[in-house]
């Protein structure tokens, strides 16, 4: 969006993706559906229009100058996204995704016939500690327990780990063993990575991108992308060889927070499901929203009815992971 003389104010990303809009169905619509896509697999997933990241890096979906008119914006934004969505017959339109800091756009949007609905919770861990030994030390005995038990069985298996910064040359391999946990993934599905994201990644971001290797001789078995933003430190996607549950994803977890914590972040950010692993490495649990519309105008008011209709949204609870949670819960 420019201003009169030519000169950007706000711009925003938007790409077409095909999506399960049953994406967060509760276990017995989702039993139903799986019978049903045996015969038609693109049953409820539809083209859409989204705005927003491709990826799922939570932030705000509009970049903007800190003098712009929020409405105006808005409705240059809704205008832009109903002629996309036309010249590209997408059936449905999302602005994604929406923290608590975004709240300002939920009336805005409302104006111009959006839903206001929620997403999957994202998860952060906020890091006061100063290395690993001490994040441990804070834990409550029943959570650090669990975690050093997982630790050592999983290393006495011969499992060891490395950072590495380069690693567009590993592409090939890592985007396999992504595809192996996404393919088997039950809780969420959404974008398709392939070999040139990774190999991108780690030349465009530098020494800003890495990824955790983890090893069983000379067997690359499992891998977690991890990218600093700021202060911040954000772990993207995890990768294995074989989709099994063996204990390994919560030895990943914990290597991806010692290593926030050794990089000296001030947060790390752990992001969508596998929330009972995250919690009890501390994890909070932060509600995203989405704005939704449908193209056509006499659709729209049965978009977010049936959207809510087809889709049950986690909502994990805060834990007492942590010795100080703890005491300050005493009443």
């Amino acid at each position: 969006m420019r201003d009169d003389g030519g000169k950007p104010r706000a711009f925003w990303g938007v790409y077409t993706v095909t999506t399960d809009i049953a994406i967060f169905a509760p276990e017995p619509l989702r039993k139903v559906l799986e019978f049903i896509r045996r015969r038609f697999p693109s049953f409820l997933k539809w083209n859409l229009l989204e705005c927003g990241t491709p990826i799922t890096i939570v932030s705000p979906p509009i970049t903007q100058s800190s003098n712009v008119h929020r409405a105006s914006l808005v409705a240059a934004l809704a205008r832009s996204l109903r002629e996309e969505a036309s010249k590209r017959r997408s059936l449905l339109i999302v602005i994604r995704d929406f923290e608590h800091n975004s709240e300002d756009f939920r009336e805005d949007l409302a104006v111009h016939g959006y839903h206001w609905i929620e997403g999957l919770p994202n998860t952060y861990l906020e890091i006061p500690w100063k290395d690993p030994q001490a994040y441990r030390d804070a834990m409550r005995s029943y959570y650090r327990s669990k975690l050093n038990k997982y630790r050592r069985r999983v290393e006495s298996s011969g499992i060891r780990v490395e950072r590495q910064e380069d690693f567009a040359d590993l592409a090939d391999i890592l985007c396999a063993q992504w595809r192996e946990v996404h393919e088997n993934a039950k809780e969420f599905q959404r974008e398709v990575l392939t070999p040139a994201f990774y190999r991108e990644f780690s030349r465009a971001l530098g020494p800003d991108s890495w990824v955790l290797l983890f090893h069983r001789g000379e067997e690359l078995v499992a891998h977690a992308l991890m990218m600093r933003d700021g202060p911040m430190i954000r772990w993207l996607y995890v990768g294995r060889n074989r989709a099994q549950n063996d204990g390994i994803y919560l030895y990943i977890a914990t290597k991806v927070v010692d290593t926030a914590i050794e990089l000296g972040a001030e947060r790390l950010e752990m992001g969508l499901t596998t929330y009972d692993v995250k919690m009890d490495l501390g994890a909070e649990a932060v509600p995203i929203h989405m704005a939704l519309r449908a193209r056509w105008g006499w659709m729209n008011p049965f978009v977010g009815l049936g959207y809510r209709l087809l889709n049950a949204v986690p909502k994990p609870g805060k834990r007492p992971v942590f010795k100080q949670q703890a005491a300050e819960e005493t009443p």
